[in-house]
């Protein structure tokens, strides 16, 4: 790695605009490259890789560089301990009458070993005590250290165009090894991050980016041929082309969503499918006519609701600093709102399925609990058994529960309901 002033200076205005924390850092991030067009790709994986990997040990680095909590500080502290680079490496970027290069000899002999657990863990103290709430310290240590690591690159194989082995063939024709997702059928992992937004089997809509986890939630919902679906939070629809193609885009699929940013977004995704069976629904709210108009008509719905989100800290470590418990209070009503909401269109003897990618249990557990407590019509039916039918060995119990740390996906929660009757 080449480090010059100037990409250095990069790193350090594009981390100030990131931790002012107003919007997501990849938002923030495509925005600067947006507005420094002379970058290169070297230089943009130099920026974007060390930004995440400060925002995820923030807690850390700041308690390194204290007093002065500098964008410049906080990179040095981060290419010096996590990146590993010693001080001859380092000099001729430093500001010796800023004290830089004597400050940094203290901080690359620093240890945390002596700090509070919610230090060494780099999460704030609201979310360290609602973990420990219902996981022991030795637990939480694993849990956050799996959400340290940097997410690997997840393909999801659209099996109405292309089998996995055709474009695992195919990728490692071109020097990208990938190997299939341990429980997904139609998932492949890289072991390299390669740009695929221009390749062709990308642009011929034979690959989707999607977390082997996101994979696992369609599976729940298995709707059949010919039937009638809804994707009741659909966002830029990445589960509803799931859905689609399980269904071999035979039946109905409604993509819901109240933001017509976000389902603009599936219209180009939609078009290189190859399915024509989706129905993108933009709705004003969960009461919508739209919804109203179809009450008890639907065979499969998913809620994959909006949550936290604290299960992606591999992905969107800036989460946990811009997350406030507040918010988790916002969350929670909105869930039960859009889970009661969308239980109105199951038909007797349909499905129901609640999903999100939070960890924590007030996200998930308790709603669907509140929900079954007010709704005696829906069952709970079993993740595992389900699964299993589908030659899918992954025993978390009644609910889907996934790890970073045990399963090596995002963090998700599921579950799934039916509606008694024929």
């Amino acid at each position: 790695m080449q480090l010059t002033p100037t990409r250095l200076g990069h790193l350090v205005h594009a981390l100030a605009e990131v931790l002012a924390f107003t919007y997501p850092a990849d938002a923030v991030l495509s925005r600067y490259f947006r507005f420094n067009r002379d970058l290169g790709m070297a230089d943009r994986a130099f920026i974007a890789d060390n930004t995440y990997a400060i925002l995820r040990r923030l807690r850390w680095l700041q308690l390194l560089a204290a007093p002065q909590l500098t964008p410049r500080r906080l990179a040095l502290a981060a290419l010096a301990k996590l990146q590993g680079l010693n001080l001859r490496e380092l000099r001729p970027l430093l500001l010796e009458d800023e004290g830089e290069v004597e400050w940094l000899e203290t901080v690359k002999a620093a240890s945390l070993d002596d700090q509070p657990l919610a230090v060494r863990l780099d999460l704030p103290d609201w979310l360290l005590e609602r973990l420990q709430t219902f996981l022991g310290d030795e637990e939480i240590v694993t849990l956050a250290r799996g959400l340290q690591q940097a997410a690997p690159l997840d393909l999801r194989v659209n099996t109405l165009l292309a089998s996995r082995e055709g474009v695992s063939q195919a990728l490692a024709a071109e020097g990208m090894e990938a190997e299939a997702t341990p429980y997904s059928p139609m998932g492949l992992r890289l072991k390299s991050k390669p740009a695929l937004n221009k390749h062709p089997l990308f642009l011929t809509g034979k690959i989707e980016v999607q977390d082997e986890g996101s994979q696992l939630l369609g599976l729940l919902v298995a709707p059949r041929r010919g039937e009638m679906v809804a994707d009741f939070c659909a966002g830029a629809g990445g589960k509803t082309l799931l859905l689609g193609a399980l269904m071999q885009s035979l039946g109905r699929l409604y993509a819901f969503d109240v933001s017509e940013k976000r389902l603009s977004q599936l219209k180009p995704r939609l078009k290189r499918s190859g399915l024509s069976n989706i129905q993108p629904q933009l709705i004003a709210n969960e009461n919508d006519i739209k919804i109203k108009r179809l009450a008890g008509k639907l065979d499969r719905v998913l809620v994959d609701a909006p949550c936290s989100g604290l299960g992606t800290l591999r992905r969107n470590p800036d989460l946990k600093w811009r997350q406030q418990p507040s918010d988790i209070e916002e969350l929670t009503a909105k869930q039960a709102n859009i889970l009661n909401a969308a239980a109105r269109l199951v038909k007797k003897g349909g499905r129901l399925v609640y999903a999100t990618c939070s960890i924590l249990p007030e996200e998930n557990e308790r709603i669907v609990e509140a929900f079954l407590a007010t709704h005696p019509e829906f069952t709970q039916l079993d993740c595992a058994d389900l699964l299993k039918r589908q030659q899918v060995a992954l025993g978390t119990g009644k609910n889907l529960r996934l790890y970073p740390q045990v399963h090596g996906t995002d963090g998700f929660f599921a579950a799934v309901l039916e509606k008694s009757g024929t």
